[in-house]
């Protein structure tokens, strides 16, 4: 027999208003906690947050900030997306600035210690899809004050223009900071370094590649780095206290998504390969492995060098994923002299890139722009940040 309309109409209030005051117990007690009660601690499962794909925050354990030196982490760099500011962040931290494109503070001699940093990323449906922690390190402003240091800086084009080293030397020439000589066989004057355009982990480990010069830590017919004798022979007899490497964009160039994991599977044996040889013939050295910065934000700088031949994106997925690796085969290995430096949180890929003036088309030459138009190197004040996080690190050594 059919129900009168008005009985059913009663039924359909009562389940409503039944749903309506169970959801509301459940939000209201979280609610009326506040927002400033959120503490870094308080971690939820993302399973339970929402139904969406899970996204991988890209944050060490320790984010190094010297005082009176900016220090940065730009949002875009920690995760891997497609279609730029695609996501929501939300930078939980007693310090620092949260804007746009990055969370960003310049500690001063007040804030040497430990502080605490959560990172929480949404969708545009404002659905909580992942969360990371880190802890910001700021080392007192005289930390290593006229302490002489020796570092050798391994890399590749981006170490060759001696770009970085330079200032760090002139950061430390300031008052309240080491005394510091840089070691190596290329560079000039006092800034110098171990820096060859377009080398990989592996070009470092054998004089059988495919660079006309040989490893400047490999010797005749051997198979393998002799830092002893680079050492006694090529630094006069200098050991270095620290050693940075900054490797990896080459390494993992050729990658795609078919041999992506194996490329990088292959630069992290290297690596360790590379950091074994150095701690065979010095143990006590501190080796902070850099992991390679993201790319310029454009597309446009890598048509300008490639044409045709790579893109932006199937890069960044190299590097991420590159960057990801290094991370988690070094990151937790201080006891063993072992160190991360994050500098690819403070470089700035948006504005912090070469640029050259351009016409928009041929058929309005009238109206010019700066175009993007270097892809992996960046400009002067980019490298000057990369400077700024490995100065950040030494300091926190003292």
């Amino acid at each position: 027999m059919k129900q009168p309309h008005t009985y059913r109409l009663t039924n359909r209030f009562i389940e409503r208003a039944a749903f309506c005051v169970i959801f509301l117990l459940s939000v209201v007690p979280a609610w009326s906690e506040g927002v400033n009660s959120r503490k870094i601690g308080d971690e939820q499962p993302l399973e339970n947050i929402a139904e969406s794909p899970k996204m991988k925050i890209l944050l060490p354990k320790m984010v190094y900030a010297a005082p009176g030196l900016e220090a940065n982490i730009f949002f875009n760099n920690i995760i891997l997306q497609a279609i730029p500011n695609a996501y929501l962040f939300d930078v939980i931290c007693d310090k620092g600035t949260h804007q746009e494109l990055r969370w960003t503070w310049t500690p001063t001699e007040e804030d040497s210690g430990d502080w605490p940093l959560k990172i929480e990323v949404r969708d545009t449906q404002d659905r909580l899809i992942a969360q990371a922690a880190t802890v910001v390190h700021v080392p007192r402003l005289n930390a290593g004050e006229r302490q002489s240091l020796k570092m050798l800086c391994i890399g590749d084009s981006l170490t060759a223009p001696a770009i970085y080293t330079g200032e760090l030397l002139k950061l430390c020439e300031q008052p309240g900071n080491p005394q510091l000589t840089l070691l190596g066989t290329k560079g000039t004057a006092n800034n110098r370094h171990e820096g060859y355009p377009g080398w990989t982990y592996a070009a470092f480990l054998s004089n059988k590649s495919e660079k006309r010069e040989g490893s400047p830590f490999v010797f005749g017919d051997a198979i393998s780095p002799d830092f002893s004798r680079y050492f006694q022979e090529k630094l006069g007899s200098q050991i270095p206290d620290y050693v940075t490497i900054l490797l990896g964009i080459n390494d993992v160039w050729s990658g795609t998504d078919e041999t992506r994991e194996h490329v990088v599977d292959a630069m992290v044996a290297n690596a360790e390969k590379l950091v074994s040889a150095i701690h065979a013939a010095a143990p006590g050295i501190k080796v902070a492995l850099i992991p390679p910065p993201p790319p310029n934000a454009s597309q446009d700088a890598f048509g300008a060098n490639y044409k045709c031949g790579e893109t932006r994106w199937n890069f960044r997925k190299n590097q991420f994923l590159g960057d990801e690796r290094l991370m988690q085969a070094f990151g937790n290995r201080e006891s063993e002299n072992i160190f991360i430096i994050p500098a690819y949180l403070n470089l700035d890929c948006v504005n912090n890139y070469p640029v050259a003036k351009s016409s928009v088309n041929a058929r309005n030459s009238d109206l010019l722009i700066n175009r993007p138009s270097n892809g992996v190197h960046p400009a002067e004040s980019g490298y000057l940040q990369i400077a700024d996080s490995i100065f950040s690190w030494v300091k926190s050594q003292f």
